[in-house]
């Protein structure tokens, strides 16, 4: 299946307790269908102190999220929307806003 989202999109969360935010996605995990996004999701981590140079403590990390909790943000009208898919008159296969029709570079 071809990736509706990838690494570089805004998206917005659109439920749990992240729902509202929007960020951009940082990694996409494709066969878990899970993605990490920047500011969301945030978990604590503890870390051991490794040598002189890093002490311990905890850490807020973003955490993966489900795939099907995000909306891709619309680059023209700012707005979630669906995503599809449409063949050029040169044969690219390029990602397109379902709501406005605008193709999505990436």
């Amino acid at each position: 299946m071809a990736a509706r989202i990838r690494k570089g999109d805004q998206v917005l969360v659109t439920t749990g307790a992240d729902r509202g935010k929007r960020g951009e996605v940082l990694r996409v995990m494709p066969k878990d269908d899970r993605a990490v996004v920047q500011g969301v999701n945030i978990a604590k981590k503890h870390t051991k102190a490794k040598g002189m140079g890093q002490p311990g403590g905890i850490v807020e990390v973003e955490a993966t999220i489900h795939m099907s909790n995000l909306k891709l943000v619309d680059p023209k009208s700012d707005k979630p929307t669906k995503v599809g898919f449409r063949v050029l008159e040169d044969g690219r296969k390029v990602r397109v806003a379902k709501a406005t029709g605008a193709v999505i570079e990436s």
